[in-house]
């Protein structure tokens, strides 16, 4: 990433900028929060995180600003609009962890109490549809995604606060039949996903959308980490899926409950050398350098720098 569009923060110089927000998490509800194989501290929650939700804090109560400057300006009422927070990075990287962290922070200001997250894999194409076009090996790749209905999605809560959204089942691996989700009018939207910072790549052209998901970001922040570690972490998930989600019957990984652990280990190195890495490599880390707020993790989890980007 160029270092001329992005400042460097070593974690001890970000959790300075912390300044007087007060810890609004109890260990309990931080580890609640915290995913399958991730080890997130009290202290990181503090160092990390605290300084960010006031970073957040800060250009949503810009943000509002400039938004009635303009409703004023043309004669028109205003009204809050949601500020959309963008969460991008690897499978296994920890974005899922980051994004629920943050919504439970943010919730916690009296300036936006009401903060919503969606996940990007609503937007998949149903598995159906996936094996139609011959897709089900790209699942996770661009062209996997309703791209089209994710830009309509952010488009209405733009424009009117309220939007639904697909269901995705991890467990069915699928969409959900006849399940939206509903966003009605939050303050703050985090939005999550692999795909968030891409361009559209491997879209059909003749049907790209005019807009991108980055255009309706106010703030995009993206999860990093060396592949070597990404990769090991995705293994570590798998394997801890094996001994708990994949042992009901209802999951799509089910066939995968009994089988030996080198087996296991196989089945998972194979399905990221054949889509979770080149996927990363291809798509997702050259999206990296058009997110606002870097924030890199170390081998054992623990985020050691940060980047924001200069205005």
């Amino acid at each position: 990433m160029d270092s001329e569009s992005h400042s460097v923060f070593s974690r001890a110089e970000w959790s300075r900028l912390r300044s007087s927000v007060p810890m609004m998490l109890n260990e309990a509800e931080v580890e609640a929060l915290r995913g399958a194989n991730e080890p997130t501290s009290m202290v990181e929650v503090e160092e990390v995180f605290l300084p960010l939700t006031r970073l957040i804090n800060l250009h949503v109560a810009a943000t509002r600003g400039l938004a009635r400057v303009t409703d004023d300006f043309v004669g028109r009422p205003s009204w809050p609009r949601p500020y959309v927070v963008a969460i991008a990075g690897s499978v296994a990287v920890g974005k899922s962890t980051v994004a629920r962290l943050l919504r439970a922070l943010l919730s916690r200001w009296p300036d936006h109490p009401n903060v919503d997250l969606v996940t990007t894999d609503g937007f998949l194409y149903p598995t159906r549809e996936l094996e139609k076009r011959g897709l089900m090996d790209r699942k996770g790749f661009p062209e996997s995604y309703d791209v089209k209905r994710m830009i309509g999605f952010l488009s209405d809560v733009r424009a009117t606060g309220r939007a639904v959204s697909p269901v995705y089942s991890h467990q069915a691996y699928d969409i959900v039949p006849g399940e939206e989700n509903v966003v009605d009018r939050p303050d703050i939207l985090i939005f999550e996903g692999l795909n968030v910072l891409q361009l559209g790549a491997g879209i059909e052209r003749a049907h790209a959308p005019v807009f991108t998901a980055s255009d309706f970001f106010d703030l995009s922040i993206y999860i990093d980490a060396e592949e070597r570690n990404i990769e090991r972490w995705y293994l570590e998930r798998f394997l801890l899926l094996q001994r708990t989600a994949f042992q009901n019957p209802a999951s799509y990984f089910h066939r995968m409950a009994d089988v030996t652990l080198d087996q296991a280990t196989g089945f998972a190195m194979e399905l990221w050398n054949r889509i979770n890495g080149p996927n990363l490599r291809e798509n997702i880390l050259p999206s990296r350098s058009r997110a606002d707020v870097v924030l890199h993790k170390q081998a054992d989890h623990g985020v050691d720098w940060l980047k924001l980007r200069r205005l």
